[in-house]
């Protein structure tokens, strides 16, 4: 017997907010331990949370990104259970009444080779509630320790419907997150900091089967490729047990993954939603969302990521390659955008940015920080935009325009004026380039033999040292019309 996977996922994506959602503490990755704390977030006797208006706007801007019913009303409500990372003994998070309900979200599958766009659905979601993040845990063999710096901070979770059926649909809707809540600015979403923690619950069904099989929950899956290994590990083990004829170990419950030796472990029976004992919280007033309010934030909404690839493909003619890097990042495409409108040039640019500027960034970043944020170089898209009108205008050779990208980047100097300081411009003179050519010829009588023979290529024999004679000046098209002219002429 045949058997598909059912996936759903429960994903956690930290608020990008300067503070946490019901106190006026900061939150920063990375903080000495406890030390963004106070009596709010320890829950000491007689505090008050008070609502981060911040919050919610960061929640209806991922709403209106996700194309969710954003609620008139939310309320909130405790969840109550014990664990050593809750000072509270309770999470104030949302029921019955979450902010935005349903919506869908554009993913890209992989395509059948690297460079190549694969097939884009929509994944749709049960809705996204706010609640607030409890704290970390380190543990050792005998003790456990607790960083509260963590708790409080605000928190979306983000509810899949059973809709996926493998773990590359899996993964490709969490990079779909990323790219869409980190342009919206709604969070970073970096893994390796917490901000993006993905809870996989996975069931397996005879193919052609309506009913939904027994679930499990992978917990707290921090990276792309732990998400990948745990769900494929956990259909191998169901699908397993159902051939077996042992369905019935197949029961509700919460999984730990083991990434360095790829298996998990049970940690305890799944709960319902009845074992946390819901109810209303005393502290706090429901919100009210107004008309106003939603139209204000949907007004700065950014372009969605996917149809800014779309544009970027059909408009603008850049290759899948291209404009599938541009729109990871909103400030790497508003860049190009603007470098665009400099030069008129898409696929031009998009080649320095996508190329030589994130080649750049790479190489400044500190050492084990990854590249240097676009932000903090010097080069701006005038930079871009300008020393493609040169190449454009056959004012510089693409050769030279490589050695000036270098001391743009690394002075912040515009192109023309480095042109204008080293005599970079271009040589044009056909009688002096004519002469050098000759020359040229002259000293290779294999490769004359070899173009004259047929040998297309053997051309390129000759435009070398004419370059290094020049110091890379020499027109590229002037000097391949010369070369040809007088080689028809031996």
């Amino acid at each position: 017997m045949q058997y598909e996977a059912v996936i759903g996922l429960e994903v956690h994506v930290q608020l990008k907010t300067v503070t946490k959602i019901f106190s006026r503490v900061p939150y920063t990755y990375g903080a000495p331990v406890n030390t963004l704390i106070d009596p709010v977030v320890l829950s000491l006797p007689g505090t008050l949370p008070v609502i981060n208006k911040a919050a919610i706007d960061k929640m209806i801007t991922m709403g209106l990104m996700f194309d969710c019913r954003i609620a008139d009303i939310c309320k909130w409500d405790r969840k109550n259970y014990w664990y050593p990372d809750s000072p509270k003994n309770y999470q104030i998070s949302q029921y019955d009444q979450p902010l935005c309900i349903g919506g869908q979200v554009e993913v890209e599958l992989p395509g059948s080779g690297r460079n190549v766009m694969g097939e884009h659905k929509f994944v749709e979601l049960t809705r996204i509630h706010l609640e607030e993040d409890p704290g970390k845990l380190t543990h050792f063999k005998d003790y456990s320790l607790i960083d509260d710096n963590r708790t409080g901070v605000a928190l979306a979770e983000i509810v899949t419907e059973p809709c996926l059926r493998s773990s590359d649909e899996a993964v490709a809707f969490l990079k779909a997150l990323v790219i869409n809540l980190s342009s919206a600015g709604v969070s970073d979403c970096d893994m390796e900091k917490g901000q993006l923690r993905c809870d996989a619950n996975v069931s397996v069904r005879p193919v052609g089967d309506s009913t939904f099989g027994i679930r499990t929950e992978m917990k707290n899956l921090n990276s792309f490729s732990n998400v990948k290994a745990a769900i494929e590990y956990e259909i191998k083990r169901q699908v397993r047990l159902c051939q077996e004829g042992k369905k019935q170990e197949i029961v509700q419950e919460t999984r730990r993954w083991n990434a360095d030796k790829g298996y998990s472990i049970s940690m305890r029976s799944k709960e319902d939603s009845h074992d946390y004992r819901y109810f209303p919280d005393p502290d706090l007033m429901p919100v009210k969302v107004d008309e106003a309010w939603k139209a204000d934030l949907k007004e700065k909404l950014p372009e969605r990521p996917y149809d800014r690839q779309r544009r970027y493909m059909d408009e603008l003619g850049l290759p899948y390659t291209a404009a599938s890097v541009l729109i990871q990042s909103l400030e790497f495409g508003d860049f190009f955008d603007r470098a665009v409108a400099v030069s008129g040039k898409a696929k031009e640019c998009a080649n320095f940015i996508v190329n030589d500027l994130m080649r750049e960034l790479a190489a400044a970043g500190a050492e084990g920080e990854g590249s240097l944020p676009l932000h903090q170089c010097r080069l701006t898209p005038n930079h871009i935009g300008e020393l493609v009108q040169l190449i454009d205008q056959g004012t510089i050779s693409k050769q030279i325009a490589q050695d000036i990208f270098s001391e743009m980047f690394a002075e912040g100097k515009m192109p023309s004026l480095i042109v204008q300081e080293k005599g970079l411009k271009q040589e044009n003179n056909s009688e002096e380039l004519e002469k050098i050519c000759a020359e040229v010829i002259a000293a290779d009588a294999v490769a004359v033999e070899k173009f004259k023979s047929g040998n297309e290529k053997a051309i390129n024999a000759f435009k070398g040292p004419i370059m290094k004679a020049t110091r890379g000046k020499a027109n590229p098209q002037v000097v391949d019309e010369l070369l040809r002219k007088l080689l028809a002429q031996q």
